[in-house]
């Protein structure tokens, strides 16, 4: 009976451990044994496309393979490690030193072409396998190179876009199962098993790419035409903050990053748009004349008088044009950039309502962009501020912003008034074409009415009608914008002498807000460094271009433009030039701080037959 019942016991003990086995064990130890009855070699599922707004391919891949080597079922290693050598351009001994280890698996080579594929697959090496692979490949070389960003050889995103939608864009990888032996050699019988690769989504941008092609050809002429350290182009739409086009040179070609040099990589693929801040100088003052309509603070009747200079709290504070603009409305303080009006405008504000419509149009804060690393700008604390500070940034000193910050909150001055989030994805669709993600536009808030959004609209056409903006006008469109000229810092934090950020934004056409343009031309050589000079040309360009590009009827019937000769000044004082220009009707900017200088050389130069509403430079002596 004692030995019966051992019996019994040891059975059931034994019949309860194999239950457990195989309720609480089993698919753990059936995946141990699949890693010895198998050996499994990746399929690299394809990244997603990345299109424009019209569907054309932005980025894609080409089809490459990788090289595999099982060292147990490499039957003549020499030879195998020669002819892999030869082929892939490899080191043989290192070569053969690997495949005739102890490892179960070793990586040949990545990502190599069709050609090197087909002579492999003459050789038909014993342990040697092909799987098939992708790489990133992008059409349009550096365009959009700092938008888009790039892959690593594992294609995964590493910055830009790319990195940013990782998740959508990367897929999932898939494996190839085959029978092998206790040595891990493949039996001869045996049928390769397939788990397939899930390709990743495609991504479409709000960007177009045929008016990016527009912006990238201005901002290298900029840069060739002005011997300019950088330049860059922003396209917003205006009506949901899409991400039309966005341009920046120096770049590189996304097909060939230098990934030898880092510290080139990470410079070049910077996206300074949205990362870095600058001083925006004149574009600024377009916020202040905002709020201050919207507040109140001024009205059509109001006059300023402007000598050079204001006063504030004692220290003196000079205007652009160091001779002063003389009595003026605010039209006209608007149109000539005068910094005396826009100090007025900020001081009637007072702390808390100027910083309530400045963070209102988002400064001060991200504006939560689909893109990794922005920067929020720099803003006084409301506490320390004063009134000499007040006045600054006023007209558009003592405060940073970023470029994606000053074209967003343009827009919502433009558009009626209302702040939009910007992006650039308005759609994702899986590999089946399945919409999983749709874009749509996001107002964050109201900021001015749109009786003072409209009263914007009037002034700043009139700048590129009577103003510093006439370089951007195109024949036949209403166009509005603002110039601006901001001195540089150097990393001491004192101003760069003869350093400048030359600048203009516009907007088109002003009866219906579309397309607001932000041109940046960073360092541009001696001599001429004026926003209406230097940038406010290539978005007059860029605008006739778009509006060929959407068939876009005209807003006027254009008129032909007189011609008038561009008077001798040279040796005439500052006023006097200024008197002779403004009764030919051209705009001029003064090089120059004396009131008193002497007029040394002008551009163009005297005879030069010119547009009677053209802009010039006058270059007075110190």
């Amino acid at each position: 009976m004692f030995f019966t019942l051992a019996i019994t016991f040891l059975f059931c003990a034994l019949c309860g451990r194999l239950a457990y086995i195989q309720i609480f064990e089993g698919k753990e130890l059936q995946i141990k044994a699949s890693e010895q009855w198998y050996r499994d070699l990746p399929l690299r599922a394809p990244r997603g496309k990345i299109k424009d707004a019209a569907g054309n391919i932005l980025v894609d891949n080409k089809d490459v393979f990788t090289v595999y080597a099982r060292p147990r079922a490499v039957t003549d290693k020499p030879y195998t490690a020669a002819a892999l050598a030869g082929v892939l351009d490899l080191d043989e001994h290192k070569l053969l030193e690997r495949i005739g280890s102890r490892v179960s698996e070793v990586t040949v080579k990545r990502k190599i072409d069709e050609a090197q594929a087909q002579v492999l697959r003459k050789l038909a090496l014993p342990g040697v396998y092909l799987t098939p692979d992708t790489e990133r490949n992008y059409p349009y070389g550096a365009s959009l190179s700092k938008v888009l960003g790039f892959t690593n050889i594992d294609n995964v995103g590493q910055n830009g876009l790319e990195g940013y939608y990782d998740t959508y864009l990367k897929g999932t990888d898939g494996f190839a199962y085959t029978n092998t032996d206790l040595t891990g050699r493949e039996i001869d019988s045996t049928r390769t098993r397939y788990v397939p690769a899930i390709p990743g989504c495609s991504v479409t941008l709000s960007v177009d790419k045929s008016i990016q092609s527009f912006a990238d050809f201005a901002v290298a002429s900029a840069i060739y035409e002005w011997k300019a350290k950088a330049a860059s182009m922003l396209i917003m739409d205006v009506t949901d903050g899409g991400i039309v086009a966005m341009s920046a040179m120096p770049s590189f070609d996304l097909n060939e990053p230098p990934r030898s040099d880092i510290d080139l990589l990470n410079a070049l693929s910077k996206n300074s748009m949205i990362v870095d801040v600058f001083e925006p100088g004149s574009t600024f003052k377009i916020f202040t004349t905002a709020a201050a309509i919207e507040n109140k603070c001024v009205s059509e009747r109001d006059s300023f008088y402007c000598r050079g200079y204001h006063v504030v709290d004692g220290q003196r504070i000079r205007c652009w044009r160091s001779i002063g603009h003389g009595s003026q409305n605010l039209t006209d303080g608007v149109k000539n950039s005068c910094n005396v009006v826009f100090m007025n405008l900020a001081l009637r504000l007072g702390v808390e309502r100027f910083y309530d419509g400045l963070e209102g149009f988002g400064f001060n804060a991200k504006t939560n962009i689909d893109f990794y690393g922005e920067s929020r700008g720099i803003l006084l604390g409301r506490e320390t501020v004063k009134n000499i500070d007040l006045a600054r940034i006023g007209f558009g000193q003592a405060v940073a912003c970023t470029p994606l910050q000053l074209i967003t909150g343009v827009s919502a001055v433009v558009n009626g008034g209302t702040l939009y989030e910007p992006y650039f994805v308005k759609r994702i669709e899986d590999y089946r074409g399945t919409k999983i993600f749709e874009r749509e536009k996001k107002p964050v808030r109201q900021v001015i009415s749109p009786q003072t959004s409209e009263k914007m609209k009037e002034l700043l056409e009139n700048v590129v009608a009577n103003g510093s903006g006439k370089k951007s006008q195109v024949p036949g469109f209403r166009i509005g914008g603002k110039t601006g000229t901001a001195q540089k810092y150097g990393s001491d934090g004192h101003i760069a002498e003869g350093k400048y950020i030359s600048s203009f934004v516009g907007f088109a056409p002003v009866e219906n807000p579309k397309y607001a343009i932000l041109m940046l031309v960073d360092e541009p050589g001696p001599g001429a460094y004026y926003g209406s000079l230097v940038a406010a040309p290539f978005v007059g360009d860029v605008f006739s271009r778009i509006f060929n590009y959407t068939l876009l009827p005209p807003s006027v019937v254009p008129e032909p433009v007189p011609t008038v000769t561009m008077p001798l000044l040279i040796g005439k004082s500052a006023t006097e030039a200024a008197a002779i220009l403004t009764a030919l009707k051209l705009t001029f900017e003064m090089a120059g701080d004396n009131a008193a200088g002497i007029v040394e050389s002008t551009l163009p130069i005297p005879g030069t037959v010119i547009p009677n509403n053209d802009v010039v430079l006058v270059r007075l002596t110190e």
